[in-house]
């Protein structure tokens, strides 16, 4: 007891000392998991649907693909290439760019792709690395059907931009104040009954839930959407499709009812 005592003493003094720390208290996986369930009973995370319940025959080329530091999974980009077949998908909207892999792979199933980025300086001042800033868009800023736009998605005026998207891509800051108000964002960009959201790191592996990510998106979906929220098998995705999908609570270390055939190959990058 008496060393549960000078724990508390200690901890309360840190956090008095440095308050950023209460943040690491409130943003704790653990405290997140407790809520979401103590609010929305989801306590294996949102309703599973299986990837083959989407497409029967799941099959995609992924290109460009860099194999690099924070990229997205290759099965997470074919989930957005094939989920934009099936919704009929025309206009993308994108929050995060990076490298570009992602908006540069739906440039070549969708007709327009508007992609939302902080501006270099915004970055310098975060990271202090110029290489990193200026990687951002590498193989999008020259596709002719991408549109890049720059600014703090926090604060950014969207108003133009509402009921223009058949999909909303979000993966840019995954703290739980971003993406809650990225969120409620995206529900007002979308166009129409059939147009999608998708999350990017909803979970941290295929298995594991992300319980701050899912308790931003949680909060951020208005209350009569939140029964067509999902996570779509085998990826790190959450998904919002205003449809009634058969789905399944997420059971950890499963034993596999399926796999994938992956062929890999490189090509090198034209010199721009």
């Amino acid at each position: 007891m008496k060393v549960s005592i000078k724990k508390g003493l200690k901890a309360l003094g840190l956090i008095c000392k440095h308050p950023y720390l209460l943040n690491a208290v409130i943003n704790d996986e653990g405290v997140r998991k407790e809520e979401v369930i103590r609010r929305y009973g989801l306590e294996a995370g949102l309703p599973m649907v299986e990837i083959h319940q989407l497409f029967s025959d799941f099959e995609e080329t992924v290109s460009p693909y860099a194999y690099l530091s924070g990229a997205t999974m290759p099965i997470d980009i074919a989930l957005l290439r094939m989920l934009a077949r099936r919704q009929q998908v025309s206009d993308y909207f994108e929050i995060g760019t990076w490298r570009g892999e992602s908006v540069a792979n739906m440039a070549a199933v969708v007709e327009r792709c508007v992609t939302f980025n902080l501006p270099k300086e915004e970055i310098m001042k975060l990271t202090h690395d110029e290489r990193y800033a200026d990687l951002h868009g590498f193989f999008s800023n020259h596709l002719e059907n991408v549109t890049q736009l720059y600014g703090n998605s926090q604060t950014f005026d969207f108003t133009s931009y509402h009921k223009s998207f058949d999909m909303v891509f979000i993966d840019g800051d995954h703290h739980y104040e971003a993406v809650k108000k990225d969120t409620e964002t995206a529900f007002k960009m979308l166009r129409d009954e059939k147009s999608v959201i998708v999350w990017h790191d909803y979970a941290l592996d295929p298995e594991t839930v992300r319980w701050n990510v899912l308790l931003a998106i949680l909060d951020g979906t208005p209350a009569d959407k939140r029964k067509h929220l999902y996570h779509i098998s085998n990826t790190l995705c959450a998904v919002y499709i205003p449809e009634d999908l058969s789905a399944t609570s997420m059971i950890p270390y499963s034993v596999p009812q399926k796999f994938f055939d992956i062929t890999i190959k490189s090509r090198f990058c034209d010199k721009k």
